[in-house]
């Protein structure tokens, strides 16, 4: 036996004043009386009778001294020879991913496997140590290994469940890291419901227990959802949502898509065995807003039963369209619904103080082209970017740049075009020609200024056919998603788990505050450096916000109760996109439950026990001495 604290056995030396006390005997005071008749008669009665009453004071020594020899060990911390070879290392892996927060085990998996490991903690032998584990993403430890017993349940209590996608076999290679050195065994304990790849292999290996939590559950869940902006129409998008059965059996469910809580479609689904529904839908909205997919039976998992998406909100676009009088030109731009078309005809026309979206001359080259985007078609007059040359007589469209977003949909080639005027662009402008003729001359070119984008169309639209084509409108609609940068615009929704990188304004000031909200729980704050800022991993489904927070001035009205004022900078959707996670089912030659070796009755440490027989043998002196059966 060996002694954890032997400076505890320095207790010992009370024993010698306790002696003591017992041996000293009181000294009598004298006092005259006037008769000791009655004093003789109480001496008599207070003689022992018996060897108890003779050793009674004895014993009472004696029970204080083996007290005080309890306390002593006690202090001094005893271990056996046997135990030291026996402490364990384990390594608890909590698996807290989307999966884990079906409610098939009341009230969910998750805390039915916190439960599970409370237990293996409650039933540590004495040197063992224990650390604990999430499999999230990434894997994260909660606590060290430690024997205290405590801090372990403190760290599994603090443990909460997330929707993103497990990391078991990374969680075990970490698990595996923290035990290297120590002695060889079955270390690592995994609490799952066994939803990831790989389950069962891993259950074969030698370092491996599983505590297998939930059963075959049957669910239905969204897998997928994302919005854009239609290519051709400017306040159409599409959606394209994925429904995924993961059970044994038919399911019947209804799916329902809402905008900004209006509703939007509603479309009944039957759906086989393993099936999964993928559709898409066409919806037309200039507004925007938040897109919401549900299903009103979905499982025993809530997280998959809704999905969100983010559909960018479209903006109204003011052109100024300076012509003669060309009807086409004029209709093509009053067709479009975000348009607000003002018509120009008078030439000597002073050019606005805030510059359009758009501006379009139409058989019309100022001198100067006045700042913002401009469009200039057939162009009578050569200006700093582009030099007029003579004309070319029925030209052949020959070439296209088909990667340009400028010509998305729209074929040339078969438009009659009898006449165009020549262009030489000047090289400094970084011109990209879109469409050239047989000999090389640019029809339709874009090129590049400090003060805004510029494209020229060298057609004469009175003299073809241009205007007659479908393409003509696509060609308006186009420049306009081009200038604006919206065209077929995707705010992609994001996967639980992944993380993102996001470009921030400047900061001017020095006492703002960047966080990144989660749709529940506390802000994260974010670096305060400019440009790129990583964020994630996004481990909750919803909607995440760049929030910006700045003390509020004085005489304002401030935005959240401790007196900020806050802005959102951006807004990220986040949805259970992985098929495994909607997969209840445990994977097949999964054991349902294995039981980690728990320790037996004597798990706790030889002091406690002394402690134990003091505080008995104490209230054992109380009830003798209450007795009057010692003094």
């Amino acid at each position: 036996m060996n002694l954890v604290n032997p400076a505890g056995l320095w207790l010992a030396a009370l024993a010698a004043p306790i002696i003591g006390l017992y041996i000293l005997k009181i000294r009598l005071r004298r006092e005259p009386v006037s008769t000791i008749q009655f004093w003789r008669r109480v001496f008599e009665e207070k003689k022992p009778r018996s060897i108890w009453q003779r050793l009674r004071h004895w014993v009472s020594l004696a029970l204080q001294l083996l007290f005080l020899l309890l306390l002593t060990g006690a202090l001094a911390d005893p271990i056996f020879r046997w135990q030291q070879g026996q402490g364990r290392r384990r390594v608890l892996v909590l698996d807290d991913s989307a999966s884990m927060n079906a409610t098939d085990v009341a009230p969910s998996r998750f805390e039915a496997a916190r439960a599970e490991c409370r237990r293996i903690v409650d039933g540590m032998r004495l040197g063992d140590e224990t650390a604990v584990i999430a499999a999230g993403t990434p894997p994260r430890v909660l606590c060290g290994l430690t024997d205290h017993q405590r801090t372990l349940r403190e760290a599994i209590d603090a443990a909460t469940p997330t929707d993103g996608p497990t990391r078991v076999d990374e969680a075990v290679a970490l698990a595996r890291r923290l035990l290297s050195g120590g002695p060889p065994g079955r270390g690592v304990v995994v609490v799952s419901d066994g939803g990831f790849d790989g389950a069962a292999a891993l259950l074969k290996q030698a370092d491996v227990e599983m505590v297998a939590i939930g059963g075959k559950t049957a669910n239905v869940g969204v897998t997928r959802l994302q919005a854009r902006r239609s290519l051709l129409d400017p306040v159409g998008y599409e959606i394209l949502v994925e429904v995924s059965n993961a059970s044994d059996g038919p399911a019947e469910c209804r799916l329902e898509l809402d905008l900004d809580d209006e509703p939007v479609d509603v479309v009944p689904l039957q759906l086989k065995p393993g099936e999964r529904s993928v559709q898409v839908f066409e919806k037309t909205s200039a507004d925007g807003g938040l897109l919401r997919a549900k299903l009103d039976r979905g499982g025993a998992l809530a997280a998959d039963d809704t999905a969100v998406a983010l559909l960018p909100k479209r903006s109204r676009q003011k052109v100024r369209l300076e012509t003669a009088g060309d009807l086409f030109l004029e209709k093509v731009f009053e067709a479009m619904p975000l348009v607000d078309l003002e018509v120009v005809k008078d030439p000597e026309a002073k050019p606005p103080a805030t510059p359009p979206a758009l501006t379009v001359f139409d058989g019309r080259t100022p001198d100067v082209l006045p700042p913002g985007p401009v469009l200039v078609v057939a162009p009578r007059a050569s200006n700093a970017l582009w030099k007029l040359g003579e004309s070319i007589q029925n030209p052949v469209v020959a070439k296209q740049d088909g990667d340009s977003p400028l010509m998305t949909h729209i074929r040339l080639d078969n438009v009659l075009i009898p006449e165009a005027r020549k262009l030489t662009l000047d090289p400094a402008a970084k011109p990209r020609v879109l469409v050239e003729a047989g000999g090389g001359d640019p029809i339709y070119a874009a090129l590049e200024r400090p003060e805004g984008r510029v494209v020229v169309l060298a057609v004469d639209l009175d003299k073809s056919d241009l205007p007659l084509q479908t393409a003509f409108p696509i060609m308006a609609t186009n420049l306009l998603s081009w200038l604006s940068g919206t065209q077929g615009e995707l705010r992609e929704a994001l996967a639980t788990g992944s993380t993102t990188e996001a470009a921030l304004p400047v900061e001017t000031v020095p006492e703002a505050v960047r966080v990144l909200r989660p749709p529940s729980g506390p802000d994260r704050p974010l670096p305060a450096a400019t440009g790129k800022v990583g964020l994630g991993p996004l481990d909750l489904a919803g909607i995440w916000k760049v929030v910006r927070r700045t003390p509020a001035p004085k005489g304002s009205k401030a935005t959240t109760d401790d007196g900020a004022a806050e802005e959102t900078l951006m807004e990220l959707a986040c949805n259970v996109a992985d098929r495994r996670e909607t997969d209840l089912r445990a994977p097949e030659g999964l054991e349902p439950r294995v039981e980690p070796a728990l320790a037996g009755f004597f798990r706790r440490p030889l002091w406690f026990y002394l402690v134990a027989c003091a505080w008995a043998l104490t209230s054992w002196e109380w009830f003798l001495h209450q007795r009057r059966w010692i003094d």
